[in-house]
């Protein structure tokens, strides 16, 4: 990653940034049939900026799991850091059971994985361009047992479903050592299979991780909610630390998790920053 200096004598601090969004949750999977679809991955931004004298700061939610048989899960919430805005992961798609109407994915930061059924084919949500991917599209099962398409991750689409065997891996997430250590985020939710699979798994907070699938056949059928979202500023120590920060906002700092840095990270709320 490229260190950039803070720009002294001007009251002017040129900061890096990284921001996700809340993941999509994961879709459900059918006591009946097959299993759900894995949620997209939060959207994934980072770069540098002048920080403003103020700006805002959001921390976007995971999104909730449909209920069985609910169509397309919740979408993740976006996360804010001044101009940057990136946008919530899509929900993966329920298993629709039997029925001849596959289900697509929702769209978002990276689209949600579809969920096919008898001869119907579907789609992965749609990414947004420049912080994530589509979502796995779910094959045809032509009347047989399938597995739904996975969730896309910020680096990486989600792999399509396919006629037989177990749940789809969603896409990669992609790694950052802004905080002074490599952490990967937005990853995108794996489908489950058909049957003996479990609950999907959670996001995990502050990862914007989509949700995981659950299984087909009674076995664990709900889907998981997807991971909340984070930002996070890093920027020399010879700058000095924020002045304000408000109240709704849950926020650690650290001088030495990364050597020579400051590094904010926001975790949960939304409020008004000052430099």
């Amino acid at each position: 990653m490229q260190i950039l200096a803070g720009v002294s004598g001007a009251g002017v601090i040129t900061a890096e940034y990284l921001v996700v969004a809340g993941g999509g949750g994961g879709g459900s999977g059918s006591t009946i049939a097959f299993g759900g679809a894995g949620g997209g991955a939060g959207g994934y931004q980072t770069g540098s900026l002048v920080l403003p004298v103020s700006f805002t700061v959001t921390i976007g939610g995971g999104g909730a799991s449909a209920a069985l048989g609910g169509g397309v899960s919740s979408s993740g919430s976006n996360s804010v850091f001044s101009s940057i805005t990136s946008t919530g992961g899509g929900g993966g798609a329920a298993s629709p059971g039997y029925t001849s109407a596959g289900v697509n994915g929702g769209s978002g930061g990276s689209g949600g994985g579809g969920s096919s059924a008898g001869g119907s084919a579907a789609s992965g949500g749609s990414g947004t361009g420049g912080q994530g991917n589509n979502g796995g599209g779910a094959v045809a099962s032509g009347g047989s047992g399938n597995d739904q398409g996975s969730g896309g991750g910020s680096s990486g689409a989600g792999s399509s479903g396919t006629v037989t065997g177990g749940g789809k891996t969603g896409g990669a997430g992609t790694s950052s050592s802004i905080t002074g250590s490599a952490v990967t985020r937005a990853t995108g939710g794996n489908s489950n299979s058909y049957v003996g699979g479990a609950a999907g798994s959670a996001g995990g907070a502050n990862t914007g991780n989509g949700g995981g699938g659950g299984a087909g056949q009674g076995s664990g059928n709900n889907g998981a909610a997807g991971g909340s979202g984070v930002v996070i500023l890093a920027y020399p120590t010879t700058e000095p630390a924020l002045t304000t920060i408000s109240g709704g906002l849950t926020y650690s700092v650290s001088t030495v998790s990364r050597s020579g840095y400051r590094v904010y990270t926001f975790t949960a709320g939304t409020g008004t920053v000052t430099v």
